[in-house]
């Protein structure tokens, strides 16, 4: 496919971002349909053009390539309250019983773009998203924490173009300045107005945007004849704030993307077949509005005022991948991580995402032979 056809379809990707909830947190488990078939892993065996969302270097090892494709998502998402009693005058509650979410599908889309510009580089982009705290519940007789219909909506989508070098004959170092695009919403929490340093950005507002900017840098190598690995490293990506929703999120709006990490292994010790161990850690703590616990002592968007209190959070996942055919791979995965909102965190987070711990993910992949 040329270029002049490429451009616009990254473009279109890009400006589409995820609806929907993640659950590694609110980051997705794997981007694009190769590496979420192994469960995420994939930080030291690149296989298209959407490599950069987990390792930029994996880009040098793909060659020329155009990748495009969607995802549909479907979460169902509840809580329930047990006991209860006569509620307090004035007090916050919530009502015994059970309720679900609404919205239960959505579309993720992801594009990449790779080529060879010499023997040794490589430029390309990947369009990739994600989404959290994607919640609406109903508001009947839900109690007085929510005021009628409540939720929130998080939308993401990441453009991180890339450069790669090959600095000997089987190891690369990739760069990606990476573009972010958030946009959140919040209705049903005008009940918190007391909590909040500014009631009228708190809720109902309609749906705000911020663009920000980060930085991801990987390495991936041949260890052995068998044996690849690969490092990488996506610091805080800097976002505008949410000045509609200055109320709600601590340090008047601010909604930073949190760091993260990658390593991973990849051996191929039988012949068509790819055993991958990934580990990928997050750092939600170290962003005020989301690491902040609901009992901070500020004020909802103050400095120090509450935030969902999660923990940071660990990855490992577990790929195997059988490359049937050259044109056939079936590919599955596992993948574990320790669930980021603790106990005394809960009430805050009903309007949070569904976090899994496990993942178990399958996939088969057929490409038709070149001509």
């Amino acid at each position: 496919m040329t270029s002049r056809k490429v451009l616009p379809l990254l473009l279109l990707a890009g400006l589409a971002p995820a609806q929907a909830l993640a659950t590694n947190g609110y980051f997705s488990h794997g981007y694009g349909t190769i590496n979420q078939g192994m469960a995420g892993a994939g930080t030291a065996l690149a296989q298209d053009s959407i490599a950069a969302a987990t390792n930029p270097a994996g880009m040098a090892f793909v060659g020329d390539r155009f990748d495009i494709g969607a995802e549909l998502f479907s979460p169902h998402r509840e809580y329930a309250v047990q006991g209860g009693g006569e509620p307090q005058p004035g007090a916050l509650y919530l009502m015994p019983g059970s309720r679900k979410s609404e919205n239960r599908a959505f579309l993720i889309p992801h594009a990449g773009y790779n080529r060879q510009v010499t023997e040794t580089q490589t430029l390309g982009v990947s369009v990739f998203a994600n989404g959290g705290m994607n919640t609406e519940y109903s508001g009947r007789d839900m109690g007085t924490f929510f005021a009628g219909k409540a939720g929130v909506n998080l939308e993401q989508a990441f453009i991180a173009p890339t450069w790669t070098w090959r600095f000997a004959e089987r190891h690369a170092i990739g760069i990606s300045p990476v573009i972010a695009y958030q946009r959140f919403s919040a209705t049903g929490l005008s009940s918190l107005a007391g909590f909040s340093s500014d009631p009228a950005a708190l809720s109902d507002n309609g749906t705000d945007d911020a663009w920000g900017y980060g930085l991801q840098l990987g390495w991936q190598g041949q260890l052995t004849d068998t044996l690849r690995g690969g490092l990488s490293l996506r610091k805080v990506l800097k976002m505008e704030e949410f000045d509609d929703y200055r109320g709600i999120f601590a340090e008047q709006g601010d909604f930073d993307i949190p760091q993260m990490f990658h390593a991973g292994l990849a051996w191929s010790g039988i012949e068509d077949h790819w055993l991958l161990l990934d580990v990928q850690h997050i750092r939600y703590s170290e962003i005020a509005s989301v690491g902040n616990p609901f009992a901070s002592p500020g004020r909802l968007g103050d400095d120090d005022g509450a935030g969902f209190g999660w923990d940071d959070m660990t990855v490992v996942k577990l790929g195997w991948q059988w490359q049937q055919t050259t044109q056939q791979a079936w590919r599955a995965g596992v993948s574990y991580g320790e669930q980021p909102i603790p106990d005394s965190e809960v009430l805050f987070n009903i309007l949070a995402p569904g976090v899994q711990q496990w993942h178990v993910t399958g996939g088969f992949t057929a490409s038709s032979p070149a001509g």
